[in-house]
Order: structure tokens, then C-alpha cells, then sequence
């Protein structure tokens, strides 16, 4: 566990969000799926509802991005100039030898 550090909180919590729609996600597209398969009434209602699941699944995911974007934009980034960034030297004129 060394290897990578630990995510920010609210970047975590996006995510466990995220996981836990997707999961339910798959719940209702799998009993959408046996529904039409054993045609009973419930069919429609479980598609439907597949389909809502889908729409909150993108976006909670979605919303791990941004949140990851956004809080490394606004605590992730050093101000610290870059190596390429620091003042030159003053060049040496060509002197005749």
C-alpha cells in the first residue's frame, strides 16, 4: 500500500458514491433483463428503471472526475517555479584569446 498515496476525502467519496450506483446499476439492469426474459409484467417498469440507473451511473462517475479535477486544481499544485523556469546566468562574451 505504499505505492500510491492515499486519494483525497472527497475525491473518495465520490467514488465510493460512484461504485455503489454502478453496483445498483447492474442490480436493476440484470432484473430488467430476467423480467423480459420470463416476460412478466414487471418488464417495463425494471427497463425503465435500468435506464434511470444508467443516466446516475454516468453521472456519478462523472462527478468522481470533477471532483478529482477540481481538487487537484485547487490544493494539488505547488507554487514553486519549475527548474526550467529559473533565472539563467548571464552568458560570457566571446573573448579573443
Amino acid at each position: 500500500m505504499k505505492g500510491k498515496p492515499r486519494l483525497p476525502d472527497p475525491v473518495r467519496a465520490a467514488a465510493v458514491r460512484a461504485v455503489i450506483v454502478v453496483a445498483l446499476t447492474l442490480v436493476l439492469v440484470m432484473v430488467a433483463v430476467l423480467c423480459a426474459l420470463a416476460e412478466v409484467w414487471a418488464a417495463f417498469p425494471a427497463m425503465l428503471s435500468a435506464v434511470g440507473g444508467t443516466v446516475a451511473a454516468t453521472w456519478a462517475v462523472l462527478d468522481v472526475w470533477v471532483t478529482r479535477q477540481a481538487w487537484a486544481q485547487r490544493y494539488g499544485v505547488v507554487s514553486e517555479p519549475s527548474s526550467v523556469a529559473r533565472e539563467r546566468r548571464p552568458r560570457r562574451a566571446n573573448r579573443p584569446v
